[in-house]
């Protein structure tokens, strides 16, 4: 058996470090010292990276942007100069594995294409980095579950980045599904949509259905979270159809998919996500009274009221920042994170069986995830 010194003991009980961690294999350095910060590496440096990760980064006090991961090289000067990310910290996909010896990054943030997540949060987890997963989660069930296994094996956290879930007044109307202010829910109209899809390259990932594209993948996630958290309930069944226009853009993916789904309660949700179409609302009808959040999805402003006059308005600095600093928190406290992956399997096969439902033109039941 070792024996550790007895400073070294008190240092660890300080720290709230167990024994049961310890045996993790985590190093007592990275958890809960001072002042640190955890280093996370972008994996992916498209318009999410650019233009809301790395920005958000800069606010957040608990993270630090200290690496990226790219398959375009002309990108890396720009990154390297604008936040000062050293050689050491740059790798392609096809290195992420040599990340396992760099001590400087703690995550790895998936932010490549829904056809890729599986591929790069495998590496990260197998080279020993925390998963932060952007939405949607992964193609299928079998991919999401690979991931939640990967992460498991090697004793890392892995979190879905549903960012409105660190959202306060999205919180409130979560808080609401359990307490039920205005009486029993009835039902939920949920939108998340857009309009200008149509005039997307078709070479763009969101126009090829192999990666992961379409409106019910890249949108359908955000109505379909809103119905599970407004009700508190998993639907256990739902029937789905998607909406034919611009036939020439949309050759391979859906621009806009309406669908319905049924709770355990009797509640039901009626949702729509689209490229062509505008909406960005929850509505929430109960026994008693109504509440919503228009928008609904918007990087900022969320907000809404209730028929008793409640408004529902607190204010966020930055949604991406509140995510990724409680993320991080996470970790260095070793807490469960908010968004777990279970949560975005879910949505997964929920959105795979709107496709089927839509093949068959009927509705199909839902099983327990």
């Amino acid at each position: 058996m070792r024996h550790y010194h007895p400073t070294r003991r008190r240092l660890l009980q300080h720290l709230g470090i167990s024994s049961a961690l310890l045996a993790t294999g985590w190093s007592p350095h990275l958890i809960g010292a001072p002042g640190r910060k955890i280093g996370v590496a972008l994996v992916g440096l498209g318009r999410y990276s650019t233009r809301q990760l790395a920005p958000a980064l800069q606010l957040t006090q608990h993270c630090e942007l200290r690496g990226i991961v790219t398959g375009s090289p002309e990108k890396i000067p720009e990154w390297q100069e604008r936040y000062g990310i050293k050689d050491s910290n740059v790798y392609s996909y096809d290195t992420m594995h040599e990340m396992a010896d760099n001590p400087d990054i703690d995550v790895v943030y998936v932010v490549t294409p829904p056809s890729l997540h599986m591929k790069h949060s495998l590496a990260g987890a197998n080279a020993g980095k925390h998963v932060w997963c952007e939405k949607p989660m992964a193609m299928d069930r079998a991919e999401c579950q690979a991931i939640i296994d990967a992460c498991e094996k090697n004793k890392v956290q892995l979190t879905v980045g549903y960012r409105l879930h660190h959202e306060p007044n999205t919180q409130t109307v979560m808080r609401w599904a359990e307490e039920q202010p205005f009486g029993p829910i009835e039902k939920v109209e949920a939108v998340a949509a857009y309009t200008g899809g149509e005039n997307r390259s078709p070479d763009n990932w969101r126009m090829r259905r192999e990666m992961g594209g379409g409106a019910m993948y890249d949108m359908g996630v955000y109505p379909l979270q809103g119905a599970r958290y407004s009700t508190g309930e998993e639907p256990i069944a739902i029937k789905a159809w998607h909406e034919i226009t611009h036939p020439d853009a949309f050759t391979e993916v859906d621009s806009t998919t309406h669908f319905e789904l049924r709770f355990p309660s009797g509640a039901t949700a009626e949702c729509m996500t689209s490229f062509v179409k505008p909406g960005n609302a929850l509505e929430v009808t109960c026994a008693e009274g109504w509440y919503n959040l228009i928008p609904m999805s918007s990087y900022t402003g969320v907000s809404g009221e209730a028929s008793d006059g409640t408004q529902l308005d607190k204010p966020i600095a930055n949604q991406q920042a509140a995510q990724m600093d409680n993320d991080a928190l996470a970790i260095l406290e070793d807490k469960p994170v908010k968004v777990p992956g279970i949560e975005g399997l879910r949505d997964i096969v929920i959105v795979n069986a709107a496709f089927e439902s839509a093949r068959k033109g009927d509705w199909v039941e839902l099983a327990p995830v």
